[in-house]
């Protein structure tokens, strides 16, 4: 199947789009990780995908760091719908199999903010995009920010805007936690979404 990416407006700016546009619409959570994170954090990151697959929720990402990779996987196992933003133009050759059958089942949209130019990706490029991922979000889950990092720079940054950011990890060593990133478990967070944010402060764990 040949597949033709369209302009949308999305965030009063123009966008290439490829795929169910409607899925935009939806409540989006970006997700968001360093390259590299500790292996407990890893085992939350595969349980909120488990838990959160056949929600109502939208998960926008890149899916570029492995753990990113990883929660895409178990995401496309289910009826998961989500949003990939691109680190460069928009491609619609080469897509994988699981990505074709989720875009012809309509629970799959492609972005790009990027120009025709753009066909490579580079760090700044990346960092663009996951802040774009952030921007269309109503909520942003950092998996893990690895001190001094573009994505805790980031986390940093949405937070002084007063974005909801939430994580998985813990300690008094986080800069995400002890600029106002909320804590929280997998099934609490996904309970959340599933409802309310009603208590989800109260019940947070490690909150410094």
């Amino acid at each position: 199947m040949q597949y033709q990416p369209q302009e949308t407006e999305l965030c009063g700016r123009r966008i290439a789009t490829l795929g169910a546009v409607n899925v935009a619409q939806c409540r989006k959570v970006a997700l968001l990780c360093s390259e590299r994170c500790p292996g407990n954090v890893i085992l939350k990151a595969y349980d909120f995908a488990r838990l959160v697959r056949g929600s109502e929720i939208v998960i926008v990402s890149g899916f570029q760091s492995p753990i990113e990779k990883d929660c895409l996987n178990i995401l496309l196992r289910g009826s998961q719908r989500v949003i990939i933003c691109q680190a460069r133009k928009l491609s619609s050759s080469h897509l994988p199999r699981e990505w074709q059958e989720a875009i012809n089942a309509g629970r799959m949209l492609l972005l790009s903010r990027f120009y025709d130019w753009q066909k490579r990706v580079t760090v700044e490029l990346a960092t663009q995009r996951n802040r774009f991922a952030a921007e269309v979000s109503e909520e942003v889950l950092i998996l893990y920010a690895a001190p001094g990092s573009k994505t805790e720079a980031l986390g940093l940054e949405l937070l002084s805007i007063g974005k909801r950011v939430y994580t998985f990890q813990s300690g008094n060593d986080s800069k995400l936690i002890s600029h106002g990133a909320t804590t929280v478990l997998p099934e609490l967070l996904v309970s959340s979404l599933r409802g309310s944010w009603e208590g989800i402060l109260d019940a947070s764990y490690n909150k410094s």
